[in-house]
């Protein structure tokens, strides 16, 4: 099996778990700073043509797995891989965010939720011809996009 070594740090201005966005639309005038580490620069060419990107990182604060857990938007417990928990057997997390620039292997993103020094895994670019999906569920969340937005974390999947 391949080792997934990080390919750079993802900073933000929340230090903590504690009232932190559980999405990036809670955040959409949030900034943050993504670092490559000088091996990859190669690879970010071509990526300020893309208004958006996923990243994929570690969720490195999270201590333990579970398979059934509560998520921020629901009251019942669900299955982990029907939720965003970082509670997962790889801790494995992802978001999309607005790229605002790209200077060398540093780059600013608006929309940011993720915990500051975070293992940044990989990087994709949005692309909407792919990406987007016109016709899809949200199997059991129900919330309005304004809860979603003013929802921040409360300490459960520590």
């Amino acid at each position: 099996m391949h080792t997934i070594e990080p390919i750079g740090i993802i900073h933000s201005p929340y230090k903590t778990v504690d009232d932190m966005p559980i999405q990036p639309k809670g955040s959409p005038a949030v900034e943050g700073q993504i670092v490559v580490e000088d091996k990859y620069i190669d690879g970010l060419q071509d990526l300020d043509g893309f208004s958006h990107i996923y990243l994929l990182y570690s969720f490195h604060k999270a201590t333990r797995t579970e398979m059934l857990v509560v998520p921020f938007m629901d009251t019942q417990p669900r299955g982990v891989f029907a939720t965003r928990s970082p509670l997962r057997p790889n801790h494995i997390g992802i978001s999309i965010v607005k790229l605002l620039q790209v200077e060398k292997n540093t780059f600013t993103v608006g929309g940011i939720d993720i915990i500051d020094g975070t293992p940044l895994l990989d990087i994709k670019p949005y692309i909407e011809k792919f990406d987007s999906v016109a016709e899809s569920r949200s199997g059991w969340l129900k919330a309005s996009d304004e809860e979603i937005s003013n929802r921040r974390s409360d300490g459960r999947f520590r």
